[in-house]
């Protein structure tokens, strides 16, 4: 959590200019206490973060240090912004509508400033709406699985259990479907999935 807001802050100040604790920590949704301690492990980090003092004074990045998401339009920056604000049902059956959230900021942060202003305009006169959906755990272990190369067992608690080396994940927009890496080509629906026991066992690509 801290390392996500520390490449916030530096997004703000190189796209923004100098800014106060407060601002920053409004924007960030914390107190600036937090800001100030972050500027500090940010300074020791090597960072040129210079801090002015006084009525006038903020945070600022010095010696024109910039990095920065280069060769978008301002067409595809408003394109991506409203992709990436759309609800899905994938991202919140995995568990991570948050992490899509810090992304999308991290990316509107990083665009050079005529296509950050058209992704956050295009954020303010679109909004997409849809049901909540609830974490489906079933679908977020399996998730892992695929990433650790874990041996899985379907329907594990049945007299059927069938043995299964998950290599990806499918999504239809309706339900998810297993594939083993055995058979790539084969998709297992979520209907025939039943209890799951992941192995501790890996098996190899």
């Amino acid at each position: 959590m801290r390392a996500s807001r520390l490449l916030r802050i530096l997004l703000i100040l190189q796209n923004r200019g100098r800014r106060t604790a407060a601002q920053l920590a409004a924007e960030l949704e914390c107190v600036p206490r937090t800001i100030l301690r972050d500027v500090d492990a940010m300074t020791e980090a090597g960072l040129p973060i210079i801090v002015h003092q006084g009525n006038q004074g903020g945070i600022e990045l010095g010696f024109n240090y910039r990095t920065r998401l280069t060769g978008l339009t301002e067409e595809e920056a408003r394109a991506m912004a409203i992709q990436l604000s759309a609800p899905t049902h994938a991202i919140d059956a995995l568990g991570m509508p948050a992490a899509l959230h810090s992304a999308r900021a991290k990316f509107i942060e990083s665009l050079p400033d005529r296509a950050r202003k058209a992704a956050e305009a295009a954020l303010a006169e679109i909004s997409v709406a849809a049901p909540d959906v609830a974490s489906d755990p079933y679908v977020i272990a399996l998730a892992e699985a695929v990433r650790d190369r874990r041996i899985v067992r379907l329907r594990a608690r049945s007299g059927a259990s069938v043995e299964c080396h998950p290599a990806r994940l499918s999504f239809d927009g309706v339900a998810w479907a297993l594939h083993d890496a055995r058979a790539p080509d084969v998709a297992i629906p979520q209907g025939d999935w039943g209890d799951l026991n992941i192995s501790a066992r890996r098996y190899c690509d």
